[in-house]
């Protein structure tokens, strides 16, 4: 079955740089010079127009010729700017100075390892990159010149910093460069997706795209408003405070604290790292309206021995993403927060810029949209979708099947993998590899994963590249392995890595024990802590294939999960 947006249409827009929807809006002209950034681990504060004027005055650094004092980047040249940084203020800063010079840029997660940024900076073909002073020695790993990694947050003696490269505008007097113009196809920035199977991907996000997914959110608002008085903020400037902790390396904190809140005034507190003590303390101190989370924080606050003394009287906002919410976490956690009547969820995926669905306002649009508790929402504006079964046919009302999109956030593709962009990217639909079913009502239902891909603390891990990282262990211990998400998670519905493993005749001399305390070891230091393998390892005589060599992960976790049950049955 067919399925369309309930919203209405999303308006037409000429072709432009972001920026201009983001900054040059006549509403903006009026706005006072509110407190934009705080960083809640510094104390460092910048206003909405330091912001701005920081970054034009970056964009013409990153843009202006080298003779005449700036970097002279230009994507005409292939130059892509990396980032790899924790949460700081100047990280939102640099991205947008990309922008308006329409630079690409790509973002690195702060928790790599060395293996895993190797592998990224090869993928995203990254010319330039901007770095935090504490990740300095895992940058100077990437092969790229030295001259060509400057600091982002901190100081580094000798290292240019983008805080120098402003200041150089600023002190020679530099012309201000024009924002470029950009068309609906322009590439804005590369981030990193497992999409529905193998090693991880550089996905194209283009202006056009996050232009279209930012009208999502006009066409919300506006609709949003024709049942609900305007919010009258607890802030201490009168206006939302947002706190928002996810990295912003990831689409859902990238979006949150760099695109969606130059809609209206906003404050935004910022925490390079999670810390569950600093956050708490955070939230009164700085008068916190709303805040952002994943299932597996909200799962760590609700089992904090602070949680049931905390002060949330100031919250007004609870938004959780990145992956699925349970009712009962959810109901937990709202409990503590009287003034707050629900936890606002949503589904998407990078592929799709953000957003394909969203948990409506009861009410909304006359009474159409249903906010169904243990749905993922309805299609967001702009948004189609179909549901297929496994023989490529139309699924019916509330059958469950693939789902695909189609909608003007659909990203471009995947950067230099066109075997991937051809699997993924079908005659203008994004394959999602997830099992959903959508009722009459077109409310969507999360039924199960078609993809290989997990989601661990709402970040994506592929199997494949964890299967990959086994079979490379120094000493060859393994001849073949397989690796499946198994329950064990912070939640009922995450699942954890378990691996499978055929022992080498060197893993056989060794011995299973020592063969698999070497493999486990070897895991932890190659790959980021979310990937490590919480299910456990166990050797077997063989992978389960099918005929054709596709390996049944499904008959493995089933063995695990009924073994698993037995257990608990005798305990």
């Amino acid at each position: 079955m067919y399925h369309k947006s309930l919203f209405p249409d999303i308006p037409d827009v000429p072709e432009q740089n972001v920026h201009e929807l983001l900054f040059n809006r006549p509403d903006q002209q009026s706005w006072t010079d509110y407190t934009l950034h705080v960083n809640a681990s510094t104390g460092e504060r910048r206003s909405y127009r330091e912001f701005l004027e920081r970054v034009r005055d970056g964009g013409t650094a990153l843009g202006t010729a080298v003779e005449q004092g700036g970097l002279g980047l230009r994507a005409e040249d292939g130059e892509i700017v990396g980032i790899l940084s924790e949460n700081c203020l100047d990280y939102i800063a640099l991205l947008h100075s990309c922008l308006i010079m329409t630079v690409p840029f790509t973002m690195f997660s702060s928790y790599s390892t060395a293996y895993e940024f190797k592998h990224a900076v090869t993928l995203s073909q990254a010319t330039r990159i901007f770095v935090s002073a504490s990740l300095l020695p895992l940058a100077l790993s990437s092969g790229l010149p030295d001259d060509r990694i400057y600091i982002l947050d901190g100081h580094v003696d000798g290292r240019t910093s983008f805080d120098d490269l402003v200041s150089q505008v600023r002190k020679n007097s530099i012309p201000r460069l024009p924002i470029r113009h950009a068309k609906r196809d322009t590439l804005a920035y590369l981030i990193f997706s497992s999409g529905t199977s193998g090693l991880p991907k550089a996905v194209m996000i283009s202006h056009g795209n996050l232009i279209v997914s930012l009208l999502q959110v006009f066409v919300s608002a506006a609709e949003t408003a024709k049942i609900q008085e305007p919010q009258k903020w607890n802030g201490p400037e009168g206006i939302q405070v947002l706190f928002n902790v996810l990295p912003i390396h990831h689409a859902y904190g990238l979006h949150v604290t760099s695109f969606r809140v130059f809609f209206v005034p906003v404050t935004i507190i910022l925490l390079p790292k999670w810390d569950a003590n600093l956050y708490l303390d955070t939230i009164p101190k700085y008068r916190v309206t709303s805040i952002y989370l994943v299932p597996s924080l909200v799962h760590q606050l609700v089992h904090h021995p602070r949680f049931a003394t905390a002060d949330f009287s100031t919250v007004q906002v609870v938004q959780c993403g990145a992956a699925y919410l349970p009712a009962q976490l959810a109901d937990q956690f709202r409990a503590r927060i009287p003034s707050v009547e629900r936890v606002g969820e949503g589904y998407g995926m990078s592929e799709c810029t953000l957003s394909i669905s969203a948990k409506p306002l009861p009410g909304l649009l006359e009474g159409r949209a249903k906010n169904v508790p243990g749905s993922a929402g309805i299609l967001s504006p702009g948004v189609e979708a179909r549901v297929l079964r496994e023989d490529g046919s139309l699924a019916g009302e509330n059958e469950a099947g693939e789902l695909y999109v189609r909608a003007g956030c659909v990203a471009l593709g995947y950067w230099n993998n066109e075997r991937a962009t051809k699997e993924t990217f079908i005659d203008g639909w994004l394959r999602t590899g997830d099992r959903i079913r959508i009722n009459q009502d077109g409310v969507l239902f999360f039924e199960d994963r078609a993809k290989d891909t997990l989601k661990v603390s709402g970040m994506q891990v592929s199997p494949v590249e964890i299967e990959n990282t086994l079979l490379a262990h120094p000493a060859r211990l393994i001849q073949d392995a397989s690796v499946a998400g198994v329950s064990g998670g912070r939640t009922s519905d995450e699942r954890v890595p378990r691996a499978w493993v055929v022992l080498s005749p060197s893993g056989r001399a060794l011995g299973p024990t020592q063969a698999i305390a070497r493999l486990d070891a070897w895991v932890r230091e190659t790959l980021s802590k979310y990937k490590w393998l919480r299910g456990g390892i166990a050797v077997v005589e063989q992978i389960p294939k099918s005929p054709s060599g596709k390996v049944l992960r499904r008959v493995l976790v089933d063995e695990y999960e009924e073994q698993r049950k037995a257990l608990r049955a005798r305990l």
